[in-house]
C-alpha cells in the first residue's frame, strides 16, 4: 500500500513537470548577472524584477492560455489583436513581451554606439543621439503611473518615439502609435523604487549608461525586414477590420441557416464597403490588384444589398453573401502576398 501511494505521488509530480515543461512560455536567461548593471539598476531590483515580477507573468499568461486555442499561437500574435484578448492575456502576454526585450537592450556600463544605419535614422529623424534620448524621457517622464517608453520603427520603416500604459506595447491594436519596438524603457514603479524611490527622473538619466546600443541596431535592423511590419499595418487598417467585423457578423449566422442579420445589415454591409473604397489605403497594399478587388467588393455589397430589398428566397441571398465573402477573402490573400 505504501509502495503504492509513493508511486501515485511519483507519477502526480512527474505530470506537473511535464505540465511545466510543456507550456508554451517561459523566463529567459539573462546575459549578465543582477549585479551588472550596478550603479544604475541595483541587483535586488534586477533580482526582483526578473526572478518575480516577470515571472509572474508567464505564470499567469501560461495559465490564461491552457486548453485554449490561442496555445497555438506566437507571442506577437497574441499581442497584435489585443483588443480580442481576456485581460489576462492582454496584460501578461504584454508584461512577457516588454519585459523580454528590456533585458535584451541592457548590458553593463558601456561604450556601444548604434550602428550606422541607426545612427543615421535617429539624426534625420530626432536631429541627434541627444534629441533622441530627451524625447523618450520626456514620453517617459509624462507616462501618468505606470507604463513604458518606447523607440518603435512603423509599417513605413520610420522610428517614433511613443508610450503606453501598463503592460500594452506597440504591436498591440489598442495602441495609438503602432510598430515594432527597437527599444523599451519601463517605467513601472518595481523597475527603480528600490534604488529612486519616486524620482523617475533619476532613474531615467542613469539607465542611459547601461543602454545597448548594439542589440538596439540589431532589433531596428531586424524590424525593418520582419513581416510581422505588414501584419500590423494591416491590423491598423481600420476600414477593412470594419467591414470583416460586420461581415463576420452577418456571414457566420447565415452559415447556421440564421439569415436575419443579414436581411437587416445588408445596407451597413454596403456602406462598410463604400468606407473602404474611399478611405485611404496602406501604402503596403495600394496595388492596381487591391484596389481592382475593392471596387469589386463594392459592386458584389451593392448586388446583394438590392436582392435582399426585394425579399428574394434565402437561396439567392445565400449565393450572393458567399460570393462577398469570398471576394472579402481574395483581398485579405492580396495583403499577405
Amino acid at each position: 500500500m505504501k509502495n503504492m501511494k509513493l508511486l501515485v505521488a511519483s507519477i502526480s509530480i512527474l505530470g506537473v513537470f511535464q505540465a511545466f515543461a510543456q507550456a508554451p512560455f517561459s523566463l529567459p536567461k539573462l546575459n549578465y548577472e543582477y549585479n551588472a548593471l550596478e550603479s544604475s539598476i541595483d541587483a535586488q531590483t534586477m533580482e526582483i524584477h526578473h526572478s518575480k515580477h516577470h515571472q509572474a507573468y508567464i505564470t499567469n499568461l501560461n495559465k490564461a492560455l491552457a486548453g485554449t486555442q490561442l496555445e497555438k499561437l506566437t507571442l506577437e500574435q497574441l499581442l497584435l489583436n489585443a483588443s480580442k484578448r481576456t485581460e489576462a492575456v492582454r496584460n501578461n502576454a504584454g508584461g512577457h513581451y516588454n519585459h523580454s526585450l528590456f533585458w535584451e537592450i541592457l548590458a553593463p556600463a558601456n561604450d556601444s554606439k548604434p550602428s550606422t544605419a541607426l545612427l543615421n535614422a535617429i539624426e534625420s529623424t530626432f536631429g541627434s543621439m541627444d534629441s533622441l534620448k530627451k524625447s523618450i524621457n520626456q514620453a517617459a517622464t509624462s507616462r501618468f503611473g505606470s507604463g513604458w517608453a518606447w523607440l518603435i520603427v512603423t509599417p513605413e520603416g520610420k522610428l517614433v518615439v511613443t508610450s503606453t500604459a501598463n503592460q500594452d506595447n506597440p504591436i498591440m491594436d489598442v495602441s495609438k502609435d503602432r510598430g515594432i519596438p527597437v527599444l523599451g524603457i519601463d517605467v513601472w514603479e518595481h523597475a527603480y523604487y528600490l534604488k529612486y524611490q519616486n524620482k523617475r527622473g533619476d532613474y531615467l538619466g542613469a539607465i542611459w549608461k547601461v543602454i545597448d546600443w548594439e542589440a538596439v541596431s540589431k532589433k531596428y535592423s531586424e524590424a525593418l525586414q520582419s513581416p510581422l511590419l505588414k501584419l500590423i499595418e494591416k491590423s491598423a487598417w481600420k476600414e477593412l477590420s470594419e467591414f470583416h467585423m460586420v461581415m463576420s457578423q452577418t456571414f457566420h449566422p447565415m452559415e447556421e441557416n440564421n439569415f436575419t442579420p443579414i436581411k437587416e445589415r445588408s445596407g451597413e454591409l454596403l456602406a462598410k464597403a463604400v468606407i473602404l473604397q474611399n478611405g485611404k489605403i496602406p501604402t503596403s497594399f495600394n496595388t492596381p490588384e487591391i484596389k481592382k478587388a475593392i471596387d469589386e467588393l463594392v459592386k458584389g455589397a451593392t448586388e446583394l444589398h438590392k436582392v435582399n430589398t426585394k425579399k428574394v428566397k434565402n437561396e439567392v441571398l445565400k449565393e450572393k453573401l458567399e460570393k462577398l465573402h469570398d471576394k472579402f477573402h481574395e483581398i485579405q490573400g492580396l495583403c499577405s502576398h
